[in-house]
This record gives C-alpha cells, sequence and structure tokens, in this order.
C-alpha cells in the first residue's frame, strides 16, 4: 500500500487538518456572525419571503420572544382545519393539501378527483428502473436509495432541462406520485440483501390513494383497515410542508436559486432530511425509547423515569448526546400544533392495545422533560413536544419498519418541496449566496523543495 494511503498517515494529515481548520466560537460573537442561520435569542434569520406556509410559535414584543401556543398555515389555511375537516367527511386529505400547496387553492371535487386519478397514473416507473437502479446497487440506508433515485430519473427524462412552469410541475407531480413506490421497491431489496429476508414486489393499484398505496406495497397480503390507511394519511398531511426556512426546504430553494434541474435540487432536499438534526429525528425517538423501556423497570413510575431522565441529560445515558429526541423546535415554543393532532390520532390507535403503556411512557417524558431541564441546565426556555415526538410510534403502531419512518417524511415532504422550487422560480430570480467572515491570514508561498 503506497505510503500517503496508509491509516497513520491519514490520521496525521487530518490532525493537521483539525489543527488549520478549527474555529474559536468566541469569534462567531465578535463578528456577530449568526451561526445556523439563527438569531441570538433563536429566532431565523429573514432569508426569504413566501406565500405558502407560516409556521407561527411566538411573537415579539417590544423586542423579546413572547412564547404563544403553536400555528401552522398552508397557504393560509389552519392545519387544524384541514385535518378535522378531512376527519369529519371520513375520507383521506393528502393528495387535497398537495394540490393547496402547488396551486395555490382547495381543489374542486372534480379538480381533486382528477388530480388523484393523474397522480395514481403516474406511479409507474420507467422500463427497466428498478432493475438498473435499485436492484443492481441495494442499499442499507432507503434515504440514500431516494436520493440517487430522485438522481437518476434525470435520465429518463426528455424535458429535463426544460424550466418552464408547466414542466416544472409535471415533473413536481411525477415524483410526488413515485417515491412511494421508489422507497417501497428500494425496502424489499434492502430486506433481500441485508435482512436474508424474503423479497416481495406487489404491482401497482391505480385505485389506491398515497397512503393506500404505501401500506399495501410494504404489507406482504396488501391487506389494511380504513382506520390504519387514514392514520397514515393524517401523518403524511402534518409532514407535508413546514415553510421555507427548514433546512430540507432551504435546500431545495438554494439549489433551485442556482438554475439547477429538479431533479438534482429534489435529490439534495432529501439528502438534508436525512439528517438527524432534521428528518432522522423520528428515529432518534423511537432509539431514545427502546433504551428507557429497557432500562427503566416501571414505566408507569414518574420517578424511575424521571431519574433516568437526569442522566440521559447528563450525558451517563441513551446515545451519550444529553438532548431528549422530540422536543423543542426551532420555532413553536408552548406548542407544536402536528404534534397534538397526532398525539391525540396516537391515542385513540394505541388504546386498549399493548403499545399504550408505550404512549404512556412518551407522555410522562413529554410532560417531565421542561422541568427536568431546567432543574438540571437552568434553562427557562419554553420547550413543547415536536412532530417527532409521536410520529415513530404511530409508524411502529401500523407496523411500518423503523428504517422507513425519515423515507415516509420525504415522501410527504416532497410536495412542499416542489411548492417552494416554484416560487424560487418564479420570484426568486437571484442566487442565495449568503457571506463568511474569513480569519484566514495571508502566507507568502513557499516553494515545493523549500517545505519541510
Amino acid at each position: 500500500m503506497p505510503a500517503f494511503i496508509s491509516g497513520a498517515n491519514i490520521t496525521g494529515l487530518c490532525k493537521e487538518l483539525i489543527d488549520n481548520s478549527s474555529i474559536n466560537p468566541a469569534l462567531y460573537e465578535k463578528y456577530h456572525v449568526k451561526r445556523g442561520l439563527r438569531n441570538s435569542d433563536g429566532t431565523g434569520v429573514v432569508a426569504g419571503i413566501t406565500n405558502i406556509c407560516n409556521v407561527h410559535g411566538y411573537l415579539m414584543n417590544e423586542g423579546e420572544l413572547e412564547p404563544i401556543p403553536g400555528q401552522l398555515f398552508f397557504r393560509g389555511y389552519n392545519i387544524n382545519d384541514l385535518v378535522s375537516n378531512v376527519e369529519a367527511e371520513d375520507r383521506y386529505g393528502y393528495e387535497e393539501t398537495t394540490f393547496l400547496l402547488l396551486f395555490g387553492h382547495l381543489p374542486t371535487p372534480k379538480e381533486l378527483k382528477n388530480f388523484c386519478t393523474y397522480i395514481s397514473l403516474k406511479r409507474d416507473l420507467p422500463t427497466g428502473f428498478v432493475e438498473d437502479m435499485i436492484l443492481k446497487a441495494p442499499s442499507k440506508n432507503i434515504m440514500n436509495k431516494l436520493a440517487r433515485s430522485v438522481l437518476a430519473l434525470y435520465s429518463y427524462d426528455d424535458e429535463c432541462e426544460n424550466k418552464g412552469i408547466e414542466s416544472e410541475m409535471r415533473t413536481a407531480i411525477s415524483l410526488i406520485a413515485k417515491l412511494p413506490v421508489i422507497m417501497a421497491n428500494a425496502y424489499q431489496v434492502k430486506r433481500r440483501v441485508f435482512d436474508n429476508a424474503s423479497m416481495i414486489m406487489h404491482p401497482i393499484n391505480y385505485e389506491e390513494n398515497t397512503a393506500q398505496c404505501i401500506l399495501s406495497l410494504l404489507r406482504p397480503d396488501r391487506q389494511y383497515s380504513k382506520e390504519e390507511a387514514q392514520m397514515l394519511d393524517t401523518l403524511l398531511m402534518l409532514q407535508t410542508e413546514h415553510g421555507g426556512g427548514n433546512n430540507s426546504t432551504f435546500t431545495c430553494r438554494v439549489l433551485t436559486s442556482s438554475g439547477t434541474d429538479p431533479y438534482s435540487a429534489y435529490s439534495s432536499a432529501i439528502c438534508a432530511l436525512k439528517g438527524p438534526r432534521h428528518g432522522g429525528a423520528n428515529l432518534q425517538v423511537i432509539n431514545m425509547l427502546d433504551n428507557f423501556k429497557a432500562n427503566i423497570k416501571h414505566w408507569d413510575n414518574e420517578g424511575e423515569v424521571a431519574d433516568y431522565m437526569r442522566r440521559t441529560i447528563r450525558r451517563e445515558t441513551n446515545d451519550g448526546s444529553g438532548l431528549i429526541y422530540g422536543m423543542g423546535h426551532a420555532v413553536y415554543t408552548i406548542s407544536d400544533p402536528r404534534a397534538i393532532i397526532l398525539k391525540k390520532k396516537a391515542f385513540e390507535l394505541a388504546k386498549g392495545k399493548e403499545i399504550e403503556a408505550e404512549f404512556k411512557l412518551l407522555e410522562t417524558i413529554e410532560r417531565l422533560t421542561p422541568q427536568i431541564f431546567k432543574e438540571e441546565k437552568g434553562s427557562e426556555k419554553t420547550m413543547c413536544a415536536n412532530v417527532d415526538m409521536y410520529s415513530g410510534l404511530v409508524y411502529r403502531m401500523l407496523g411500518i419498519p423503523d428504517e422507513l419512518f425519515t423515507p415516509l417524511f420525504a415522501v410527504a415532504r416532497m410536495a412542499g418541496w416542489a411548492a417552494h422550487r416554484m416560487e424560487e422560480i418564479l420570484t426568486g430570480n437571484r442566487i442565495i449566496r449568503p457571506a463568511y467572515k474569513t480569519i484566514a491570514k495571508e502566507h507568502e508561498y513557499i516553494k515545493l523543495s523549500d517545505r519541510k
């Protein structure tokens, strides 16, 4: 092995990299740099204007942040109204929500029916795509496979560089339709190759909506109840969109501002969502729950739960991060409206079943976290549960495997990404390029022969 690529050599070079690249955190304050595009009070730096979504979690009262119950609006419609009216009419709402985000208004019955039909007919993947792009290159992580597959679809599109709004819309709807199918196929291949399990790939049922399609493709017998499909549909609605500032949507808008093609922009958004600080947080909650279940003898004993939570915050348990996953949000303070809706639905689904004990354990964690954080960290920050606190448990109640929690988030969020890409194309008209303050000093060039 050449000396340069030996383990010891790489280790030494990486140590030099750390020495040459590390930045003193105090310099961010010195130069008034807003790390993570966040203000010192935790609010986000305003980087754009949008007509798509409003995430409202606080008021600024005489320069101070004032916590309020969280609100979420899609195109001006309150998420509570969207979900409650769908429930009252005993129907499905994900496709309606997608239409609203893409076109800016609620569909008429005829428009909704035509839109649902169009999505169903666009679910088919190109001939040979499953064999060439999924079967021949299996992945343990489905998010990576989603991103690669979306990028690969560029090669199957004769209009891939057509950035006219109609072409963009056709591409967006096509991806909204295809992502559930790609996800299900990638999961089946992963099962066969890495889990030594049977691979079952069902044909598409064009009569099924998105929630039904997902359950149908994932279950060996294709059977699901209406209650289960509507539960998943609600979860998809809640995760469809969350403003232009969240990491994956901002990523999509940044790439869009460069003039790149839709497949590149959407695949980058998927890669951003994969991160455990963003879409991957739902799996972190479930992993934390499993850890708590294994190490707390009496789940219904608040004292035991609180003691273990204190040890967790002290970095003595779980993954050593000191975090209680599922608690806290960048915008919401008193409450996350998505978490409230999902918690209610989760309880309805869990009531009377064995998994109800896990639900109650999560509920206890949610209730105790603010006070324990205050005791352990001296933090006075208002803290609430976010949507990730209960989404993973709902997925488990639906029999959805853990490795699909974040991919399902991507399936839902594809509609929001598409709406924001359209808005960026129509109104952005300028590449997004924030500045970085450099602290590097100038050096005189040293000839190769003089370097030691």
